[in-house]
């Protein structure tokens, strides 16, 4: 990956980067730390890291010299002055304010570029993904589908939120995933009208629908999906709303291809739900970005007129929130190609009443 930073580089009008948000470090160097930086111009590449790492880092980058942290302000400026870096762009989106003012007076008789082009570029790099990061998104997504047939079997009446929440993580921990995507939801009945509710005490009950959203984590990939099934029974209203839900999702599916808009593959599922009288009941967007970030470029939303590309990975998750009753979800993330995309996503979505 580091020859992909290398080219950016090479087509900027910077000499050099200093790239210190750990996704971005891992993404290009494959070595996940809680500490360190990178520099980089268009020829060579420097990775710097504590004593906490070293060894590793050593054992496991390939791509670029791994140097010890001496914890100075001039083994910064040194670098840099080794790389010939006269201009050298930082991570706006992701640099403190803090550390900014630091490195500019570090980085003496350097220019910092702080205009959001470096990041700019990640985001473009990152959102191609290649082969070998689908598989390990889809190692994650298989972890976590997995789970869902097995919670589907856990779920009974007078299980709480909570008890549904940590089986799902923990089938997921003792079942390949390396961590989690993100902080599970499980939440049901009245709680299911928050699309981030926060897993309760409060037992499932017979009648009720249950919304779960979740991830597994792989080889520092991330998975994403949601599902939402019923206890015991539905009304007609919950099933008019699942059923609403699942077209939009369809919908959205069906819009994704190259070249379509994020906004366009947004409304797919938007305007169905609102011609369908639920459109005030719809807030978030369609769908996002999954990769190293279970949150990444580029979005399925009314906010993004960029076209979208093949190579692309994100989700499509419609919803419909009723407060004070209940909410739907669902969500699959998809493979962006030329002519459409690919479900990366195998489980059942019709409605599942256990």
């Amino acid at each position: 990956m580091i020859e992909k930073l290398k080219k950016l580089i090479k087509e900027s009008d910077f000499d050099a980067v200093l790239i210190m948000s750990p996704e971005n470090r891992f993404y290009f160097t494959g070595f996940n730390s809680s500490d360190g930086f990178l520099l980089a111009n268009e020829n060579d590449a420097v990775f710097v890291t504590d004593s906490r790492y070293i060894e590793a880092a050593q054992n496991t980058i390939k791509d670029c010299k791994v140097v010890l942290q001496e914890r100075s302000a001039t083994q910064l400026k040194n670098i840099l002055y080794g790389l010939g870096a006269k201009t050298v762009a930082v991570e706006a989106d992701r640099l403190t304010v803090a550390n900014y003012t630091r490195f500019s007076g570090v980085l003496e008789g350097m220019e910092l570029i702080a205009d959001g082009t470096l990041d700019s570029g990640i985001n473009e790099i990152r959102s191609i993904k290649e082969p070998q990061e689908i598989e390990k998104i889809r190692t994650a997504q298989s972890i976590a589908e997995k789970a869902f047939e097995h919670i589907c079997n856990f779920i009974k009446e007078g299980k709480t939120e909570k008890e549904i929440q940590l089986e799902l993580d923990y089938y997921m921990l003792s079942h390949g995933a390396e961590g989690l995507s993100f902080e599970t939801i499980a939440v049901s009945g009245a709680n299911g009208s928050m699309p981030h509710g926060v897993p309760s005490d409060k037992p499932v009950k017979r009648g009720e629908l249950i919304t779960m959203d979740y991830g597994a984590l792989f080889e520092g990939y991330h998975s994403d999906m949601t599902r939402t099934v019923a206890l015991g029974e539905v009304n007609d209203e919950q099933k008019l709303i699942y059923n609403t839900v699942l077209k939009a999702q369809l919908a959205a599916i069906e819009a994704i291809k190259a070249g379509v808009t994020g906004k366009a593959a947004d409304a797919a599922a938007r305007d169905l739900i609102k011609n369908a009288g639920f459109g005030e009941y719809f807030g978030h967007g369609t769908g996002h970005g999954v990769g190293v970030e279970i949150h990444e470029y580029p979005n399925v939303s009314p906010a993004n007129e960029k076209p979208l590309k093949a190579g692309n990975v994100v989700t499509a998750e419609p919803g419909i929130y009723i407060p004070g009753k209940y909410g739907v979800r669902i969500e699959d993330m998809v493979f962006v190609t030329e002519n459409g995309c690919k479900n990366l996503t195998e489980c059942p979505k019709e409605l599942i009443i256990l």
